[in-house]
């Protein structure tokens, strides 16, 4: 292992470290009590492992995801881009970074949490997104250079501080509702993973690392793929320690139930709130001004970033309409969207992902599959149309649209992974099918 592999490693997981992220395994330690440990790993399962293989399997095919899933249908290949662009984009991820900065860097400091004051911070950071994504990147690489590895040496002191400052057993019981076993808080914490919106992220993000891997003089020939794999394993166990240690922290805060209420009934994120006070705890009051400046300015190059590659990928579907065009409309919707507040956007996330996950997922193992099983294309075809059914009944049904009660004894649903038997039969009837018919099956380049 070299250390161009090293430098792409760090850059992956630059690309998926964002301050976003920091809030979800705090609130998971705090609700999952005594299933702790069920719960993270479900977590780690969904929030790293899964964007994890979905790099690797972006480097089957040269020319990335647009190449590999339009082996499925092309038709598919863009629609399910598209969501993905807009679902990482505009509507819920670069929204979230301004709804994050402000409950991190706003609220501990200046202890408000009014309409009004998002409404003024939120236009000022969106100003600011604009502007550097109006101008060269390079700006945003020298900065993001900078504050990638100060932001993760601050979240690593916090993590060792923190470990000593509160220590001992968990405190709290959690929310014995939900997390009323090791299997059901194993399912949920898979679950939560899909907010970080990683996995679906990997999809959008993958040809960023072949093509870095590439600039560093690796091709198919020297083992793009085996390089590919070790970059994302590197991005992987540093992801694994920063989730696992700030679930550990939330786990073992005491908080009250009467402070849960009020940060409920003033809609302040539970996971913002255990992060600063943490650092409060460990820092003192130097702890609330370090970490929401930090905070705050990591997200503000995450959603930079997002903004340039977003526009990028729709100018490129769209050329008729020009770039700096789609940068004004996602940053005029970002701002729009952002000022709902950061728990109303990760709510609101939730059905999208319940929906665009299993899509995703099985998408991406299908094509891991295809590469090493000579698949028919029916058999990939037939597995995505099933599962992209029962995840949006799912969905509706599960939000009160429609009412079918049979879904709940579906295998798997008490862990909202009913869609897995059904990718399973899609392939393996596909499969048979594909034989009989004698279609040639799929080939990776």
């Amino acid at each position: 292992m070299n250390k161009n592999i090293f430098v792409v490693g760090f850059m992956l997981f630059a690309i998926f470290f964002g301050a976003g992220n920091l809030i979800f395994p705090p609130a998971l330690g705090l609700s999952s009590g005594q299933f702790f440990w069920p719960a993270i790993f479900g977590f780690v399962i969904t929030g790293i492992g899964l964007p994890l293989i979905g790099v690797i399997a972006g480097s089957i095919e040269d020319k990335g995801y647009r190449a590999s899933l339009g082996k499925i249908h092309p038709v598919f290949a863009v629609v399910l881009l598209v969501a993905i662009s807009l679902t990482i984009g505009p509507l819920f991820a670069i929204p979230r970074t301004a709804a994050t900065s402000f409950e991190m860097g706003i609220t501990p400091i200046f202890d408000t949490n009014s309409s009004m004051a998002l409404f003024i911070f939120s236009l000022v950071y969106f100003a600011i997104v604009f502007y550097l994504s109006f101008n060269s990147s390079k700006m945003v690489d020298k900065v993001g250079a900078v504050l990638t590895p100060v932001l993760l040496i601050s979240i690593v002191l916090l993590i060792i501080k923190a470990f000593f400052s509160i220590g001992g057993e968990p405190v709290v019981p959690g929310e014995m509702e939900v997390y009323s076993s090791g299997a059901t808080s194993f399912g949920k914490g898979f679950v939560e993973g899909y907010l970080t919106m990683d996995a679906i992220a990997a999809i959008a993000f993958s040809m960023i690392v072949i093509t870095a891997i590439k600039s560093k003089g690796v091709t198919r020939e020297t083992g793009l793929f085996k390089q590919t794999i070790l970059a994302g394993v590197i991005a992987a166990i540093a992801l694994g320690f920063i989730y696992i240690s700030l679930g550990w922290i939330g786990n073992h805060m005491n908080i009250s139930d009467a402070t849960l209420k009020e940060l409920n009934d003033n809609g302040q994120n539970i996971g913002t709130y255990l992060l600063t006070t943490a650092a409060q705890v460990s820092f003192g009051e130097f702890g609330k001004y370090l970490i929401g400046i930090i905070v705050a300015l990591a997200c503000l190059t995450t959603a930079t970033g997002l903004i340039v590659s977003v526009s990028e990928f729709f100018h490129e579907i769209l050329p008729k309409i020009s770039y700096k065009w789609f940068v004004t409309i996602f940053t005029l919707v970002s701002f729009i969207i952002s000022n709902q507040g950061l728990t109303t956007v990760i709510q609101g996330s939730l059905p999208v992902l319940l929906v665009l996950y299993p899509i995703a997922i099985t998408s991406v193992l299908l094509i891991l599959l295809g590469k090493y099983v000579k698949t028919p294309p029916i058999a990939q075809q037939l597995a995505v149309a099933l599962v992209t059914i029962i995840s949006f009944i799912s969905v509706f049904n599960s939000n009160g649209v429609i009412n079918i009660a049979f879904m709940q004894e579906l295998p798997l649903a008490q862990y909202q992974m009913e869609w897995i038997p059904f990718a399973i039969v899609g392939y393996i009837i596909g499969f048979i099918i594909g034989k009989v018919k004698n279609q040639a099956p799929i080939e990776y380049s």
